[in-house]
C-alpha cells in the first residue's frame, strides 16, 4: 500500500453525513461568514490565478446570485464548505462576482498544480454537482427529483414514488501489467501524441475487481494475467469514476490490439522509460493520474 494519497483523494474535509439532515445547522453555516462556497459553472472550476500558477476559487455566499443551490462538502474545523452549480449562468465572466477576479477551467488542465487539499475540493465539488445535474429526474417514475440532506440526495417529488436517490460512482480498475522488467503500456486514439497509458476499463455487474483486471486486460490486449494485487484508489470525477489500481502479473505475452479498444500496445523496459525526454516520441500519462503513480512506483519500487 502507497504512504500517501493519489491526487484528488483523501483532503482536509469532515464529511458531517450525521449534520446533513440538520436543515438548521445547514441554514446557520450557509449564511457564516466564514464559510466558503466552491463554484462550480458546467463542469467547470473556478481559480484565482491563471492556469500556470492556479489557487481554488473559493468564494462567500454573499458573492453568489440569490437563488442558487447549496451542496454541503464538510468542515474544516469550523469553516463549511459548499458547491454551487452555476451552470444557468450564460457567461459567468460578465457577473459581478467572478468578473476580473478569477475564471473557470477544466480541473483536469491544472489539477497538477494545486496543494492537496485544494484539489480534492474542487474534485469533489465537481463530482457532487455533475451527479445532480444528472439526476434532474426520477429514474424509477420519471417524475422530478429535488435536493435534500444538503445535497447528498434527490429525493422524487412524486408522493406515490418518493424514492430516494444517492450519489452514485462508476468503479472502474486501471492496471500496470508486468512481465519481469518490462511493463505493458497502451495508447487510445484521444491521447495526446506519444502518450502511453495502463489499461482500464468498467467493472461490469456480477463482476470481481480482480476478474474485472482479467477481463480487461485481455479484450484490449490479447494478454493473459496471473496474480492481481491492489495498489489504491483514485476518485476521478471526469465525469464520475472511481479507479480502482492494481498491479497484474502476465502469464502470456503476445500482443494483439482490438483497434476499437487501443490503437496501440507495448511491452517496454523500465530503462526504456526512463530514457524518456520531455518532447520526445514518447510520454507518460499526466502527473495527477493514479495511471501516472502505478507506473512511477513500478519503475522505482
Amino acid at each position: 500500500m502507497p504512504n500517501k494519497p493519489n491526487f484528488y483523494a483523501g483532503g482536509m474535509l469532515d464529511r458531517v453525513s450525521a449534520l446533513r439532515k440538520d436543515q438548521s445547522w445547514i441554514d446557520a453555516r450557509r449564511a457564516a461568514a466564514e464559510t466558503r462556497i466552491v463554484p462550480v459553472w458546467r463542469a467547470q472550476n473556478f481559480i484565482f490565478g491563471d492556469l500556470e500558477a492556479p489557487r481554488a476559487g473559493l468564494l462567500t455566499a454573499a458573492d453568489l446570485p440569490d437563488g442558487a443551490e447549496y451542496f454541503l462538502l464538510g468542515l474544516n474545523g469550523e469553516t463549511a464548505y459548499f458547491a454551487v452549480d452555476l451552470s444557468d449562468l450564460e457567461d459567468p465572466a460578465t457577473h459581478p462576482s467572478f468578473a476580473g477576479r478569477g475564471s473557470f477551467a477544466d480541473l483536469r488542465s491544472f489539477g497538477s498544480l494545486l496543494g492537496h487539499d485544494e484539489g480534492n475540493i474542487l474534485a469533489y465539488a465537481r463530482g457532487l454537482t455533475w451527479w445532480h445535474s444528472r439526476h434532474r429526474f426520477c429514474g424509477v417514475c420519471g417524475h422530478l427529483t429535488v435536493s435534500a440532506e444538503a445535497g447528498h440526495v434527490r429525493r422524487c417529488t412524486n408522493p406515490d414514488c418518493a424514492t430516494s436517490h444517492f450519489p452514485r460512482t462508476d468503479p472502474a480498475v486501471i492496471m500496470l501489467v508486468h512481465d519481469g522488467d518490462r511493463c505493458l503500456l497502451g495508447r487510445q486514439p484521444r491521447f495526446p501524441p506519444g502518450m502511453y497509458s495502463t489499461l482500464a476499463g468498467f467493472v461490469e455487474p456480477g463482476e470481481s475487481l480482480e476478474g474485472a483486471v482479467a477481463r480487461e486486460v485481455f479484450e484490449e490486449s490479447n494478454i493473459r494475467v496471473g496474480e492481481v494485487t491492489y495498489h489504491s484508489s483514485q476518485p476521478w470525477p471526469f465525469p464520475s469514476s472511481l479507479m480502482l489500481g492494481f498491479h497484474a502479473v502476465a502469464t502470456t505475452t503476445d500482443i494483439r490490439t482490438e483497434q476499437d479498444e487501443l490503437e496501440d500496445a507495448q511491452w517496454f523496459t523500465r530503462s526504456q522509460i526512463l530514457g524518456w525526454e520531455e518532447g520526445g516520441p514518447y510520454r507518460l500519462p499526466r502527473a495527477d493520474s493514479i495511471s501516472r503513480r502505478l507506473i512511477e512506483d513500478w519503475l522505482h519500487g
